[in-house]
């Protein structure tokens, strides 16, 4: 498994404006990536936290693809909204141990 993750700083203010938003987008563009095993969002439980976008691709492959996808353009298409956070990057990783569903 291949996982991506991408940490966000959002102020809190905004945090449930660009939470709704985020989960649209994933309902809306994210349903058939091929290779996709599963996405989240993470909300911070601590003040001054960062929300983390997790992605699980079977392996790099199937994310390289996916970011020359249709899908990926219609997701990243919006730019930014007001009140949404910076992203901290994208950070990749491979599975060496999965324990459990």
């Amino acid at each position: 498994m291949y996982t991506v993750m991408n940490r966000i700083a959002v102020p809190a203010a905004g945090a449930a404006a660009f939470e709704e938003r985020f989960a649209a987008s994933m309902r809306a563009t994210l349903p058939g990536v091929d290779g996709l095993l599963g996405s989240r969002l993470l909300r911070p439980q601590q003040e001054g936290g960062v929300h983390v976008a997790v992605m699980d691709f079977a392996d790099e492959q199937a994310f390289a693809a996916w970011t020359r996808s249709e899908s990926f353009r219609a997701a990243h298409a919006h730019g930014p909204s007001e009140g949404d956070g910076v992203g901290g990057g994208v950070e990749t990783f491979e599975t060496v141990v999965s324990v459990g569903a």
